[in-house]
């Protein structure tokens, strides 16, 4: 049987920041982990080693495969902040145009810093991804 790779871990949110080596890359972490937090009113949990994730849901694929994922996240990467949105959701590509300065994923957008992006916007991928992933897959 599949056994998934990124599951909530009981590791220390802020031990991991702490542990990223570049000042300012971790000064930034700490920004999108209040930013996160604020937009979406869950406190940051550690997803695997490296992954920031806020909130969850049970997702289950028409193979059968199912499991558990954060609504959103972000890791700060050694060259970029790799930021977790749903996958499959058309709306995100149009908050995407004024975002400023980033590539694009499946499921990732990554940046090199936040000074680069529109926060606003962020906040508002933020909560597009969430209700995307709560009306995809409501809570039972």
């Amino acid at each position: 049987m599949y056994e998934l790779k990124t599951k909530e871990t009981s590791g220390s949110v802020m031990e991991f920041i702490e542990s990223v080596d570049h000042p300012k890359k971790r000064e930034d972490a700490y920004k999108l982990l209040d930013i996160f937090t604020e937009t979406t009113g869950y406190q940051g949990k550690m997803w695997g080693p490296s992954i920031i994730g806020f909130g969850s849901y049970h997702y289950k694929y028409e193979s059968g495969h199912e499991g558990d994922a954060p609504l959103v996240g972000f890791s700060p990467r050694k060259t970029k902040h790799s930021l977790y949105f749903a996958t499959g959701d058309t709306h995100r590509e149009a908050l995407l145009k004024d975002f400023g300065k980033h590539t694009a994923g499946k499921a990732c957008i990554y940046i090199n810093k936040i000074s680069d992006i529109n926060e606003d916007i962020l906040r508002a991928l933020i909560k597009q991804s969430i209700e995307f992933l709560q009306k995809k897959y409501p809570s039972n």
